[in-house]
């Protein structure tokens, strides 16, 4: 069985010496100091590796089920939630008004990381939960806000988020479930919807669902819809769960992973909801959890990778086979480890140089989010937003082929279940499908994001890249910014591509716009590899008593310029391609 240990080391690092959190002027980040968010990442690393590592394996095998209308999770899951519950980690980030300990963002996340790389399907109930009430707490009125959010921080009832219907996902102006207005100011919500993670279990007294369905008689299509508060229990006058909702399990859907987490089908027969937000701007509302559940599966795919590179370097230290090409490196035993073989070191550096450029590139965006909502920062809020498809996309991607590639170090005991490998490899593959499949992503970073505001939030970026490249491109930093500013000029290229194309011919931009959201995505690893080979450089030069820790940080930057980062001129060449090599084709030859 997998093991897993906190790199709370390496996450202590980018905070502190990358982002240098404790010296911004957000506010909040005064407080968080090296000794403190490391007494937090201890606390919250133990709870990873003792409690929730060891039933990651369990929920895989056991799954949930239902039974006589009640989904059951899995063994030792009720008890953990209880711990995480009174550890009061749900509400880490969440307001103080309401019950949660009013830390910053990028502390959620950073913790989040942690519980996800451990065990990605239990850490899902508290995450939706955490989803579900910060769209309450933006959109809610004062009334559904102290009903709702204060057993929601806690956890005491968790949330869910109903979109996707059986005929219609991505298209939601397709949907049918209705909201029919009562006298009282309720709703009486009718439908099916499906793939409803957390959707019922056992480890909550309610659960407090937001669906999106349609007031007869508005708007057709997507602005015809409306988002609703419906809870599996109606809440009486004293905050107290009563009589039960006209909600209920349909089935479990039998899937290829994240077993732990009960995916539902819920069935609404004039269930009673009342209207969250304005009516027919139920997206709006539901874009508040969309877009943190977005940045939540970006870390998601980057925490399984993560999980999975921790165990492939131990099995590659531990497994002996064969010989080193240059003599035997362990002659005393009666064959060298894996690790000494030059493709297993390729494979591992791969995902070393992913998983913490992509642990950086994570923080950085929560770090944003926080500049954005904390300190007001409009600039901010127009990077966050430029970002978010390519975090989704890029990190669940990769995540997935890391994954994939931690799985292959093991050879034949890699597809053997007992391993934990194959795990790793399934739970990250739905990264790249819910909360908007990543060529959806890449559709609304190329059709949306890029343009938006005149395409100064890209600029912007554009105008970051170039200032850190001229500030660090002398002596021991050349060789990590020479690199970026060839790979930016690529992106600019694209850019430039779809401006020049797009216009008159739509399909040659989208075509090339999932390779635009990759390219985007290495040119941002790149930048977190040279902010963080300049930390590591000022670090040394300061006399750092871990020598050998930025040492490694330093060569590892040096393999992905080398060899990771070039993958930007392959990208370019594929989207410049334009869109006849992909819609050439007739329909009827495929």
């Amino acid at each position: 069985m997998p093991s897993y240990t906190a790199p709370t080391k390496d996450i202590q690092f980018v905070l502190h010496d990358v982002l240098n959190i404790s010296s911004s002027d957000v506010p909040g980040y005064s407080d968080l100091e090296p000794e403190f968010t490391e007494a937090i990442l201890d606390a919250a690393g133990q709870l990873a590796s003792e409690v929730l590592a060891p039933l990651n394996f369990v929920g895989d095998r056991e799954g949930c089920r239902l039974e006589n209308g009640v989904v059951y999770t899995p063994t030792g899951f009720k008890g953990a939630f209880e711990q995480m519950k009174e550890g009061g980690w749900p509400g880490l980030d969440m307001p103080e008004e309401f019950g949660g300990q009013g830390m910053p963002y990028v502390i959620g996340t950073a913790v989040g990381e942690l519980f996800s790389s451990a065990n990605q399907s239990f850490t899902m109930y508290q995450g939706l939960t955490h989803g579900a009430a910060s769209a309450i707490l933006v959109h809610g009125t004062e009334e559904q806000k102290a009903k709702y959010l204060p057993k929601m921080v806690s956890c005491e009832w968790t949330g869910t988020m109903n979109l996707t219907e059986p005929h219609c996902g991505t298209d939601l102006g397709l949907m049918r479930t209705k909201a029919e207005p009562q006298e009282d100011g309720s709703y009486k919500i009718s439908g099916q919807k499906i793939f409803i993670s957390a959707g019922d279990h056992d480890m909550s007294e309610n659960v407090i669902h937001l669906v999106l369905a349609k007031i007869p008689g508005g708007p057709d299509g997507i602005k015809g819809v409306s988002l609703f508060i419906v809870p599996k229990l109606i809440v009486d006058e004293n905050g107290n769960p009563g009589a039960r909702n006209g909600v209920s399990v349909g089935s479990l859907e039998e899937k290829m992973g994240i077993h732990g987490n009960s995916t539902c089908v819920m069935n609404y027969d004039e269930a009673t909801g009342w209207l969250l937000g304005t009516e027919h701007k139920g997206m709006r509302a539901m874009f508040t959890m969309m877009n943190e559940a977005r940045l939540g599966v970006a870390m998601q795919g980057m925490a399984q990778a993560s999980a999975a590179y921790q165990n492939a370097v131990i099995y590659a230290k531990d497994r002996l086979q064969g010989r080193a090409v240059t003599g035997a490196a362990a002659p005393e035993k009666p064959a060298d480890p894996l690790i000494v073989h030059p493709d297993i070191r390729r494979n591992l550096m791969e995902q070393k140089s992913f998983v913490e450029g992509a642990r950086a590139f994570m923080l950085w965006g929560a770090q944003l989010i926080d500049q954005s909502h904390r300190a007001d920062d409009a600039a901010a809020e127009g990077i966050i937003s430029l970002m978010t498809p390519v975090l989704k996309g890029f990190l669940t991607d990769k995540g997935f082929e890391m994954a994939v590639n931690a799985q292959q170090v093991f050879g034949g005991h890699g597809y053997i279940e007992e391993w934990g490998m194959s795990q790793f490899a399934r739970d990250a593959r739905i990264t790249q499908i819910y909360e908007g499949a990543n060529g959806v992503q890449a559709l609304d970073l190329v059709g949306r994001k890029l343009s938006s505001d005149g395409g100064k939030h890209v600029m912007a970026f554009f105008e970051m890249v170039k200032s850190f490249c001229k500030e660090n491109g002398d002596g021991d930093m050349a060789e990590f910014t020479e690199p970026l500013k060839v790979a930016s000029k690529d992106l600019q290229s694209a850019g430039l591509y779809f401006m020049q194309n797009g216009m008159k011919n739509p399909n040659a931009a989208l075509s090339g716009s999932y390779d635009f959201m990759h390219l985007f995505g290495y040119v941002c690893l790149g930048l977190m590899w040279g902010r963080m080979a300049k930390a590591s450089f000022a670090a040394l030069a300061n006399g750092t008593d871990d020598v050998e820790f930025h040492e490694s940080k330093l060569t590892t930057a040096r393999f992905y310029m080398a060899r990771q980062l070039p993958m930007t001129r392959t990208l370019l060449a594929r989207i410049e391609s334009g869109a006849d090599p992909v819609m050439a084709l007739d329909a009827e030859n495929f």
